[in-house]
């Protein structure tokens, strides 16, 4: 529990930090709490950097400038470790909103001069009293949205600004039961078990079925800015889960997880790619593409009574776009 608080309050200064700082001075803000070789992963069109000064040139230094009075609004805090190499590494989970007034243009979206609030998950591994990676996924198309340069069809589930936790115990600044973040672990990985094992042909009924085993039933599905969020299972099935597999099962590979972690009854992982699909026409109101598409996602869930309830996903999805040759951000500049 020492190296869960040691690495927990570290990351809170490092937000602390960065929420001081201006476009000038972020670099040093930056540079306070990670690692020299600090490797960053960041949504396109940003992807991997290392280094305070080029993530501050890349990311950070241009998201500032353009949001005026930029304040971290975060839903769900914790820190665990990694499952994924036997237990070794520390990392901090942070996930909610980044808000500002948008006043100045960025990546080519028209600045509103209003609040802007932009979802974003991030995870930290924290090391020797340093951040030495970072996995930050945010929702551009969440920002053009709301500045009312939307660039998606009509999506399937609901535009929101997202809610954190309906039970509102996301924010693990202190010690957890550490029997609940095995018990949230083992729900997750229940749900992933399930998803490997499925018999896809009996469509929607069997995958509301499948789901049923380790989701509960008023489940929420928060999902990225382009596909909405849905609630109840099926809803869920009609709204993304259904056209998901229908439109991206063809070539689909699965590529694993860097992270999968849990703290009391919150958890989740992330992958870079998770997974790389073709979409064979339909998914997002999109035409088919004949080309393998990568998908960046982060899965952060609540648990409850032993299975999942609330799943708040990112999905880099201008990447996934780009790799069938739809450059969202290029467009911008038309509209």
């Amino acid at each position: 529990m020492s190296d869960f608080q040691s690495a927990k309050d570290l990351v809170r200064r490092h937000h602390e930090a960065i929420a001081r700082a201006d476009s000038e001075t972020i670099a040093a803000a930056l540079a306070k709490y990670t690692a020299p070789d600090w490797h960053w992963r960041g949504m396109h069109p940003f992807h991997e950097q290392f280094g305070a000064e080029t993530v501050a040139a890349t990311f950070w230094g241009p998201f500032i400038s353009a949001m005026t009075r930029l304040q971290r609004r975060p839903d769900i805090f914790m820190a665990g470790l990694n499952e994924l190499d036997g237990l070794k590494s520390v990392w901090v989970v942070s996930m909610g909103h980044l808000m500002g007034l948008f006043d100045r243009p960025w990546l080519g979206i028209r600045p509103s001069g209003k609040i802007a609030m932009m979802r974003y998950a991030e995870f930290d591994r924290v090391e020797a009293g340093r951040i030495v990676e970072t996995a930050m996924f945010f929702d551009i198309p969440q920002v053009m949205i709301q500045a009312g340069q939307n660039p998606f069809p009509p999506q399937t589930g609901a535009y929101l600004v997202q809610p954190g936790p309906v039970t509102h115990e996301g924010l693990m600044h202190g010690p957890q039961d550490p029997a609940e973040g095995r018990a949230t672990i083992a729900a997750i990985n229940a749900m992933l078990d399930d998803m490997r094992t499925t018999d896809r042909s009996k469509g929607g009924e069997g995958l509301a079925e499948e789901l049923a085993r380790t989701w509960n039933d008023d489940m929420i599905w928060w999902g990225p800015a382009g596909i909405g969020a849905t609630y109840t299972i099926p809803r869920y099935v009609r709204q993304h889960s259904g056209p998901f597999r229908e439109t991206l099962s063809k070539g689909y590979q699965f590529n694993g997880h860097i992270c999968r972690m849990a703290e009391g009854h919150f958890g989740g992982f992330f992958g870079w790619p998770n997974l790389t699909v073709v979409n064979s026409g339909g998914f997002m109101g999109l035409p088919a593409s004949p080309n393998p598409a990568d998908m960046r996602v982060v899965d952060l869930y609540r648990e409850e009574g032993g299975k999942l309830t609330e799943n708040w996903v990112f999905i880099d999805v201008l990447n996934f776009l780009n790799m069938q040759g739809l450059d969202v951000l290029a467009r911008m500049e038309g509209m």
